[in-house]
Formats: structure tokens, sequence, C-alpha cells
């Protein structure tokens, strides 16, 4: 008969023989996460270096063309699209502005449209699960209630800003008690560490290469779209199995914690990485994967909203009235879309609601997805925008 004592002390050892490689393991894990988590940043950076580089101009020149209210919106929706970024159009506008070759209430709309034409990125990283479908249902889902965010916060302040200048006069006032400040800049460690790869592939193709200017634009884009897939395919199935069998709980419990909980991580996670189409893209593969659910993603996209109004109001205060004007009203329309949707939960649930229909109709055709994203982000703004030109514009 076994000695006890002989029994367990042989175990013993055997158990803890047994941790080093379980140790390995997670730490080879968190090691593969943290370089798809790169590439995946390093993609959504030449996403928007690649539209930049094609868009920028075209942008600004539709931008000082504009009169119109309604194409004035349009065109803020079509120029972020090509540029993916708000903060771009956001500067283009602050700088037109400055130079009063804009008014304030002109730049109004093109900042609502702005505001929707960000969400552009977000919706492309959706499409990253296309082939695997409960997975871009939620996906999908978790991107477009950004767009539906937006699109009925428009529906609601447009036509309320044409009739009062709400948005205008409240930014007027407040500009009047901050403008004189010493400004603000944050330190942007995600730039820092993903525009060196960007900066060198650009170099690479424009110079070495000797590319176009519109050629290298596409061979980034499609370098950003293959990167953003790879990444996607492998980080979703890793953040799978450290998430839910580990820290699902932990993770979801947090964001659970109240919706003003997950509405403060969005906001402080833009702030410090300056960009709210990170924070919000980063989310769509989570809750593709099932991890965080939908609601308090939610809580967790207006926050971002927020969070990159925040950082261009802190950085305008030094410029001119005309600057943090534009910037408070870039926060006033995030602020007052949150005061109408969020707090009563019948209305937030219209756009989830909306986004989660959507995200069903394009499970089953999938290549509606392309639809929508083409439709609403180009052809319908582009198309709106050309027969103002055409035919209305002296």
């Amino acid at each position: 008969m076994a000695d006890p004592a002989t029994e367990s002390s042989s175990a013993q050892p055997a158990s803890a023989r047994a941790a080093p490689p379980r140790a390995v393991a997670l730490a080879a894990s968190v090691a593969v996460l943290a370089i798809l988590l790169y590439v995946f940043l390093v993609a959504i950076a030449m996403f928007g270096a690649a539209f930049k580089l094609a868009g920028s101009g075209f942008s600004e020149s539709l931008i000082r063309t504009t009169a119109h209210p309604v194409v004035g919106l349009l065109i803020g929706l079509l120029s972020t699209s090509l540029i993916q970024s708000s903060s771009a159009t956001t500067s283009i506008v602050v700088g037109m502005v400055t130079g009063g070759a804009l008014t304030v209430r002109g730049a109004i709309p093109i900042m609502m449209g702005a505001n929707l034409g960000t969400t552009i990125t977000n919706t492309l990283v959706a499409m990253a699960s296309m082939n695997r479908r409960a997975e871009f249902q939620r996906a999908f889902a978790g991107a477009t209630m950004h767009d539906f965010f937006n699109l009925l916060t428009i529906l609601v302040l447009f036509p309320l800003e044409l009739a009062t200048r709400y948005l205008e006069r409240t930014a007027g006032w407040l500009s009047t008690h901050l403008v004189g400040g010493t400004g603000a800049e944050f330190p942007n460690p995600v730039k820092d560490v993903t525009m060196p790869a960007v900066h060198a592939v650009q170099d690479l193709l424009a110079g070495s290469l000797g590319f176009s200017t519109t050629t290298t634009a596409i061979v980034m884009f499609v370098l950003g779209l293959v990167a953003l897939f790879f990444a996607l395919a492998f980080l979703t199935k890793l953040l799978k199995q450290l998430f839910l069998s580990r820290a699902e709980g932990a993770l979801t419990d947090r964001l659970r914690g109240g919706g003003l909980v997950a509405m403060l991580a969005g906001l402080v996670i833009t702030v410090a990485v300056q960009s709210s189409s990170i924070t919000t893209s980063l989310l769509v593969p989570l809750i593709g994967a099932g991890i965080i659910p939908i609601g308090p993603a939610f809580a967790a996209t207006l926050g971002a909203n927020v969070g990159t109004c925040v950082t261009a109001l802190l950085a305008s205060l030094a410029g001119t009235p005309a600057a943090v004007t534009v910037a408070l009203v870039h926060l006033l329309f995030n602020l007052s879309g949150i005061a109408i949707f969020y707090p009563l939960p019948a209305l937030r649930r219209i756009p989830i609601g909306l986004a989660t229909a959507l995200a069903r109709l394009t499970a089953r055709r999938r290549a509606f997805a392309v639809y929508y994203i083409v439709g609403v982000f180009f052809v319908m703004p582009l198309a709106f925008v050309l027969v103002d030109k055409l035919f209305f514009s002296h």
C-alpha cells in the first residue's frame, strides 16, 4: 500500500512542473496578442494615411465651395469618409473659419456630417468577419449603432439648428469664456508607435519605388485591408481564448457597472489615444466575439465621441474664438445627442435596434454590407453634391 505522504509529495512536483508550461503559454498568447493588436492599429493608421493622401485636397476644395446647409452636411459626410478622420475635417474647417473663408454658421452642418462620416472606419473593421455569419452579425450591429446614433442626432439637431441656431449661439457664448487659455496637447502613444511603420511604407512606395500619389494611396489602402483582415482573423480567436475562459466576467462586470462607467471608459481611452475611431474599432471585434454586450459597448462608443471632442477642444483653447467655437459645436453636438437618446431606455434602444435589424439583413445577404458602405458614405453624398454644383451653384 502506497504511503499517502509519498503520493502527496510526488503529486506536488507534478503540479509544479505543469505550472511553468501554462505560464509560458499565457505569456506567448499575450505576446501574440500584442503583435496582432499592433498590426491592427497600423492597418487602421494606414487606412487613414491612404485616404488623406488621395482625398484631402479634394475634401478641402469641396468644403470651400459649400453654401447650402444640407449640402454642407453631405460634404462633411463625404469629406470625412474620404480622409477617414473627423479630426482632419475639423482642422480644415477651423482653418477656413479662422481665415474668414467659412462662417461658423456654415461650418456647423459640415461638423454634423463629419460625425457621421468618421464611423466608416469601424464599419470597415466589421467587414473582416464576413465569413463567420454569427460573429459578423454581432460585429456589424456593434459598428452601425454608431452610424444610427449620429444619424438620429442629426435628424433632431439639424432642423433645430436651422430654426434656433442653438449650437451656434451656445458655442459662441461658451467660447467667450474659454478663449485665452494656454491650450493642451496630449501625448499620443498609439500614433508614436504606428506612424513610423506607416511612413516607412509610404516612403518605400512613393520614394524608392517611385509610385504616384494615387497609386501609393491605392497600394496603402490594399495593404491596410489585408493587414486588417489578417489581424482580426487571429485576434478574434485569441481574444475568445483569453477572455471567455478567464476575464469575461471581470471585463463585462466593469462595463455592466453602469452606462456612465462604460461611457467614462470610452472617453478616457479616446483622450489617451486621441482617436475615437481606434476606440470604436477595438470594440467591434470584442462585440463580434461575444465578449462585450452591445448595450455597454454603445455607452462606451458615446464616451469615445465625447473624448475626441474634448481633445480637440483643449487643443484649440490657445486659438481664435472661431476655432474654439467650432470645437465646441462638435462637443455640444455629441453631448446633446447623448442627452436626447441615452437617459431613457426606450430611446436608447432605437439606434441599437436599428443597427441590430440592419445586421440581421446583412448577415443573410452579406453583399448588402458593401452596398451600405459605398452607398451611404460615398454615392449618396457625392450625388447630392454634384447635383448642387451642376444645377444650383452660380
